[in-house]
């Protein structure tokens, strides 16, 4: 299959890294406005450098669009009017109303979906698998400082991984939503069908977090995006005082996971998913929802 990159800053060089690598691609086409960056990327890889987003989408079955959210709007109309199947880098768009707006352009008989790339986390579905009567769940997803240009807040720029994973893995409808922060620093709590949910995210960190953890009725779970690793620990009813504190004697359990990097698996779904003409794990609805919700918590404020 031919595949096109439109957008190599840091995410989009990761995209061209694995595409590179994929059997399935036959071609690997790149486009960006900083021509010199993209003639470095395609000589690395043995990609071809396009001189416009039209020539790369005239020789491409299927692209992916790396660009700053801002830009997403513009960039995948172009997409849609060559009628190419695309993958869009999370957040869809800059607004939900902006979203909207484009997925009315899309055409028939394209694939399209959208990069929320923790969902391909093989962590996700093992805490799902175990997580029975949950009392507490947080998400923290803390950043240092950094170059990338985005073009969005902290909550759709790290913060909307997380909030993916709530929405269509555990819970799609929560409530009493509060949130303090602002646009680098968030921080939210929120009633999940009684449960307590928080949700963290920062580009100020001096230590990179990506953590899941979970308060069950039985156990507590722990979990790292990064390291995907899986921690259970168990209370086996053992209390005691010793030296005048207070003891319990827990069991730990490390969860055996397949670890595979979450942006080739990813990668590969999209393109089988084009080959064989289905729709996505993410599609725009999905994203579009996400959106929503990053507004809401920004209205919570």
């Amino acid at each position: 299959m031919e595949v096109g990159v439109i957008g190599v800053g840091a995410m989009g060089k990761n995209h061209v890294r694995v595409y590179s690598e994929l059997k399935s691609v036959s071609s690997l086409g790149i486009y960006d406005v900083n021509t010199q960056a993209a003639k470095i990327l395609g000589e690395k890889h043995d990609a071809t450098v396009y001189g416009s987003i039209s020539e790369l989408l005239d020789n491409s079955d299927a692209v992916s669009v790396v660009v700053p959210t801002q830009f997403h709007s513009g960039v995948v109309g172009q997409v849609f009017a060559k009628k190419k199947s695309v993958l869009i880098e999370k957040p869809i768009c800059a607004t939900v109303k902006e979203a909207k707006k484009l997925m009315k352009t899309a055409p028939k008989g394209i694939t399209i979906g959208v990069g929320h790339i923790e969902r391909f986390n093989p962590i996700v579905a093992e805490i799902k698998k175990i997580v029975k009567n949950p009392l507490y769940m947080e998400f923290k997803r803390h950043n240092p400082a950094s170059a990338r240009i985005t073009g969005s807040s902290v909550i759709e720029d790290l913060m909307i991984h997380d909030i993916d994973i709530l929405l269509n893995v555990f819970f799609p409808d929560p409530s009493d939503i509060h949130s303090v922060g602002n646009a680098d620093v968030m921080s939210v709590l929120m009633n999940c069908d009684g449960i307590p949910v928080s949700l963290s995210a920062s580009r100020k960190a001096s230590k990179k977090i990506r953590q899941f953890y979970v308060e069950d009725e039985e156990f507590t779970i722990e979990g790292n995006f990064m390291t995907q690793e899986v921690t259970i620990h168990r209370k086996p009813g053992q209390y005691h005082v010793e030296a005048e504190r207070y003891v319990q004697e827990n069991i730990i359990e490390k969860v055996m996971v397949n670890t595979v990097e979450p942006l080739k698996r990813e990668l590969e779904t999209f393109i089988d998913c084009v080959d064989k003409n289905l729709p996505f794990l993410i599609p725009p609805h999905q994203a579009i929802h996400n959106l929503e919700f990053c507004e809401k918590i920004s209205s919570a404020r």
